[in-house]
């Protein structure tokens, strides 16, 4: 049996609702015939889809990164920007796909005002330089008088956009990345870059570029290198995950959120080491600005094997089954264990790529089965993170050695006391749990449960809709405990309320 104990008195911190982030980039279908699709029977006045909206805020989306993404390692803003009829196609090296230039930075954040949407914008440091970044700063944020503020002015927005999240580069340490760097290369132009970027406005944030994921030979000493010349001018670091299950191996798929933590633990160990060194009272804190499940080895060819192609290709489209939606919801329970240093997530992408919403051109827009888990967790996880003790069994995997079988997050809006708890079941059995909240009273009032399958991927619209939460299975309460159960392979989010 498990045991969960929590009390509203032992709290992580805030919820920062930036957590609940997505991403869109110029890759494949993301941008058109996804957000954008102008002569789609829902498209607004300026072209973008009236349905791929009005899910993005059922999902819960609360901020959007972009341009990218390996994207904006070879990407030239001032060339999208300006009357459309002007603007050049270029060819992307990233994604070796023709950019015809006709959504960029004006039309994306005027897109974030109109849908309520806190932008995140990354800086090319790739194939550009400190230049280049103080000039999109000063476009996006500047007052008149000065040089690319009046561009922006000359090409119809008056009124600066106030941008504050600023990633510096992205994937820097990954030699896939245009414009590769050692992290002493990159620490030096990404402290220059925010030196500048912040003299031009001191309101901003900004993210370093962290290890592209735990495996790469670099990481650990990469944070160390690039945080040991940005640490003061930097507000947090970046992190990037994907998990993906391979040949068959439930266990260590199901297990993903423990090698998620363990990451989380060793960046922010590295980050702390050197404000140790610094003897810093600042905190760096994390945006994990990337992280889904994604079939990186087992469907998609690489980057390179692309061929050159035009009009929105079809990249990465990868659809999901009810095992990764479970993953996913783990995920989620592993960034609200870790709101204290987690203030940005970013599940990638929003749109048609490795994404919770797909979209038919002319067609329909639908919600894959990972949709789910996200819009539960976004729309029940406010207020504070509660610290979670879980006394569970563990599972042996192949991959990340041994796991707990149950793992929990909660929240607690101190306000209202509603409560929410989010637990997932990795093992192949129902599981009784016991939640305990002593000096405290506790009632659960529903829950939804998302659950694992054996069909494979969803690949229809029809066939992703046939997939939808189900009600938790009963609970029973009294005598100072809650009773849980759960089912084989799901995730549950349970909402009620809590209070002394």
């Amino acid at each position: 049996m498990t045991i969960i104990t929590l009390h509203p008195d032992f709290r992580i911190g805030p919820v920062d609702r930036r957590v609940f982030g997505s991403f869109v980039e110029h890759l494949g279908r993301c941008v058109y015939t996804g957000v954008y699709e102008p002569g789609h029977a829902t498209a607004d006045e300026h072209g973008f889809r009236g349905d791929v909206a009005a899910l993005t805020k059922e999902l819960g989306v609360t901020l959007v990164r972009y341009p990218g993404g390996n994207f904006v390692s070879n990407y030239v803003w001032e060339d999208g920007v300006g009357p459309v009829e002007d603007r050049k196609p270029f060819l992307d090296l990233a994604w070796r796909t023709v950019e015809p230039n006709v959504v960029g930075t004006d039309e994306f954040l005027q897109y974030c005002e109109r849908e309520g949407l806190e932008p995140m914008m990354a800086v090319n440091l790739g194939t550009r330089g400190v230049a280049e970044a103080v000039a999109l700063l000063e476009y996006c944020n500047g007052e008149a008088g000065t040089k690319w503020a009046d561009m922006r002015i000359a090409n119809g927005r008056e009124e600066p956009y106030g941008v504050k999240l600023w990633c510096l580069g992205n994937e820097m340490d990954g030699p896939w990345q245009i414009g590769h760097k050692d992290a002493h290369e990159y620490g030096k132009l990404a402290a220059e870059a925010g030196k500048a970027m912040k003299l031009t406005d001191p309101s901003i944030e900004l993210v370093a570029c962290g290890s592209s994921s735990m495996q790469m030979d670099t990481f650990g000493s990469w944070e160390r290198t690039v945080l040991s010349y940005t640490y003061d001018i930097v507000d947090h670091i970046s992190m990037h995950a994907y998990y993906e299950e391979l040949d068959g191996d439930r266990a260590s798929f199901l297990g993903s959120g423990t090698a998620m933590e363990r990451f989380v633990e060793r960046v922010v160990a590295s980050a702390d080491a050197i404000g140790a060194e610094k003897r810093s009272d600042k905190r760096i804190t994390i945006s994990f600005d990337e992280w889904n499940v994604w079939y990186l080895t087992s469907r998609f060819p690489g980057e390179s094997n692309l061929p050159i192609q035009r009009d929105a290709p079809r990249i990465i489209e990868d659809r999901y089954s009810g095992l990764d939606a479970v993953v996913v919801g783990d995920l989620i329970v592993t960034l609200l264990r870790h709101t204290d240093r987690i203030a940005i997530g970013c599940l990638a992408q929003l749109v048609n790529v490795i994404a919770p919403i797909m979209t038919d051109p002319d067609g329909a827009a639908w919600r894959q089965t990972t949709f789910h888990p996200f819009a539960a967790a976004a729309r029940l996880a406010t207020g504070e993170a509660l610290q979670v003790k879980v006394d569970t069994d563990t599972i042996a995997t192949a991959k990340h050695g041994v796991v707990p079988a149950i793992t929990a997050a909660a929240t607690i809006d101190p306000d209202t006391g509603a409560l929410a708890l989010f637990v997932t079941n990795r093992s192949d059995q129902e599981q009784t749990v016991t939640l305990r909240h002593p000096g405290a009273t506790a009632r659960i009032d529903g829950g939804t449960a998302v659950l694992a399958d054996h069909e494979g991927a969803r690949e229809t619209q029809e066939h992703a809709e046939a997939y939808t939460p189900v009600d938790a299975l009963p609970v029973e309460q009294g005598n100072g405990t809650i009773t849980l159960r759960l089912a084989p392979e799901s995730w549950t989010a349970f909402h009620g309320a809590m209070e002394l």
